[in-house]
């Protein structure tokens, strides 16, 4: 009796298991899942006012990719809502087309340098850019630390010193940037 008992159990337990919904391996269904894309802070000009633009970047805390996006200038969407720099090009050999919103290019690698000592940030222009005005200085110290802040928050004002190759040297801070 026991043993149709058991007999039984297994036999309603293996039935159970298998009600006809047949085994499958991984299915693809798109990509990886993906959250917010990476986001820094580029500061452009509108009027006269510095305004900061969100780019989609790798790095969003490399002071250095956010400043290379900063010098290919405003999307072409951008200009024609009015948005311009005062940050010279990146010096090339041949003209750097004015990016769109959705492209995703690997900026050149003749770009300002950016050292970090704590929260002070040293940004080298490339060779033959020096002497800038104030607005496009601005422009780089912003861009700059706002990448800088999202990978070290600081309880403090974060400084960057900008230089050029003819001794051309400006010194700001996070403090004097509008708040996106």
């Amino acid at each position: 009796m026991k043993a149709v008992r058991a007999l039984a159990l297994l036999t309603s337990l293996f039935a159970l298991s298998s009600c006809g919904i047949p085994t499958t391996g991984v299915v693809e269904a798109g990509g990886p899942a993906s959250g917010i894309p990476p986001i820094t802070q580029v500061y452009f000009v509108r009027g006269d006012t510095l305004v900061a633009v969100p780019r989609s970047i790798a790095y969003p805390s490399d002071p250095g990719a956010a400043l290379r996006l900063l010098m290919l200038g405003p999307t072409s969407a951008e200009a024609r809502q009015g948005i311009t720099t005062e940050v010279p090009g990146l010096p090339t050999s041949t003209p750097v087309p004015t990016p769109t919103a959705d492209e995703s290019r690997d900026p050149s690698s003749d770009a300002p340098a950016v050292t970090v000592n704590g929260d002070t940030l040293t940004v080298k222009l490339p060779s033959g850019i020096s002497g800038l005005e104030r607005t496009a200085t601005r422009q780089l110290i912003c861009t700059a630390a706002a990448a800088h802040l999202l990978g070290r928050p600081s309880a403090g004002p974060v400084t960057v010193q900008v230089a050029g190759d003819s001794g051309w040297r400006a010194t700001g801070s996070d403090e004097d940037c509008p708040v996106p």
